[in-house]
């Protein structure tokens, strides 16, 4: 798996399926500018920061979730998934 090309392969019961990764970039919120790679253009990518927990039962974990939703008009790389505040 080079960095330009990164490719993952599943294997299916007919056959092979080869999917590509792409270039994605991240607007607004919290991870504006950040850039990953994305396979099968997701509609939504959900980011999550962890949160100090000051008193709480043991292995208990709180992170703050954030919701990066595709821009349909974006059909190269890089796709870009804007930050939606509004989101729950």
């Amino acid at each position: 798996m080079d960095e330009k090309g990164a490719v993952s392969v599943a294997v299916t019961g007919v056959g092979v399926e080869v999917e590509r990764w792409e270039v994605a970039v991240l607007t607004g919120g919290p991870a504006d500018g950040v850039r990953l790679r994305v396979a099968g253009r997701p509609g939504v990518l959900q980011v999550s920061r962890p949160c100090r927990v000051e008193s709480a039962p043991d292995g208990l974990q709180v992170a703050a979730l954030h919701i990066y939703r595709r821009d349909l008009k974006v059909k190269s790389e890089p796709l870009r998934y804007g930050f939606d505040g509004v989101s729950p």
